[in-house]
């Protein structure tokens, strides 16, 4: 077991997992402290090490590409002050901290772990629910939804539409970009079939940044959503996964030879009105319930839904 405290937080190795706990120091950044405590698994890990210093050195994890979706949505531009993955180490502290590097080596050594990039998410994201407030609004998620508000430093031309709400299944991107010398950093949520070239400070599904303290809270929002979307770097969706729930659901989707045409002999543009896109989600909810689909082919059929109209 090794374990080392410093003021930022408390990083421990039990010869599996890498247990980081945050200071409760009021200087320890604010995002530090809403992740709270994580548990890196050994295969999440690609290396550590130990950077000496004068008065102060930095202990670093080094994971694995694609291993976090916070890392993966923060894009390597996440603040050093925010970073959960670098502890500031006093220097009468280093021996401690190289103790801690040859043990996660030896572990990385003995487990022969790939060090690289991977196809899965190997930690879960932050938790959730989850609010953010920073530059012109307010981000919240629930593990569904996503909610942006406005404030009184939002453009008149976005807040007028109101607070947006939309599920995260029609979420096809998040980005997230700190604020850079004066240009403002935003987070930006792509939906399908919701194009825009609008600059953030106009998009009703952006919230600027403006280069303060809290702004690393909008990475953890981001990093949440991300965890739940598809990974970049996964296998594709097989072929016939969703062949596989259509035939045994064809109706719903107005699949086989009526394609293109609903049982009112409706066109394929009558089929994406509100009303068809209600009609077919009321008859995949009836065929789940009938056992005709498990949950899983349930699922991947309404995200087909989704996603054609």
């Amino acid at each position: 077991m090794a374990e080392i405290t410093q003021r930022d937080g408390t990083w421990s190795f039990d010869g599996d997992t890498v247990r980081i706990v945050p200071g409760r120091d009021k200087r320890v950044n604010p995002a530090r402290q809403a992740l709270g405590e994580l548990a890196v698994p050994l295969e999440a890990l690609a290396g550590i090490a130990y950077e000496p210093g004068r008065r102060t050195g930095r202990l670093r994890l080094k994971l694995r590409e694609g291993a976090d979706p916070l890392l993966q949505a923060a894009g390597g531009e996440l603040p050093e002050a925010a970073d959960p993955y670098q502890l500031p180490v006093d220097s009468e502290r280093a021996g401690v901290a190289e103790y801690m590097v040859d043990e996660v080596r030896q572990a990385l050594l003995l487990e022969q772990v790939d060090a690289g990039p991977c196809d899965r998410y190997l930690l879960p994201g932050p938790s959730v629910p989850l609010s953010a407030s920073a530059g012109d609004g307010t981000a919240s998620f629930d593990g569904e939804q996503i909610r942006l508000e406005w404030n009184w430093k939002t453009e008149q031309a976005k807040k007028s539409g109101g607070p947006r709400v939309f599920p995260v299944s029609d979420v096809e991107a998040v980005q997230w970009s700190p604020a850079k010398g004066l240009e403002n950093g935003y987070l930006r949520f792509a939906l399908f079939k919701v194009p825009t070239s609008a600059p953030p400070k106009y998009d009703p599904y952006a919230v600027v940044m403006y280069g303060l303290k809290r702004d690393p809270l909008m990475a953890l929002v981001a990093a949440a959503v991300t965890a739940r979307l598809p990974h970049p770097a996964g296998p594709p969706e097989p072929a016939d996964a969703v062949p596989v729930a259509l035939a045994k659901a064809p109706a719903a989707l107005g699949g086989g030879a009526g394609a293109g045409h609903d049982g009112d002999g409706e066109s394929g543009e009558g089929e994406a009105d509100h009303d068809a896109l209600l009609r077919r989600l009321r008859e995949l909810g009836e065929l789940r319930r009938d056992g005709v689909l498990t949950e899983e082919e349930f699922s991947t059929v309404k995200q087909a839904v989704l996603r054609r109209f």
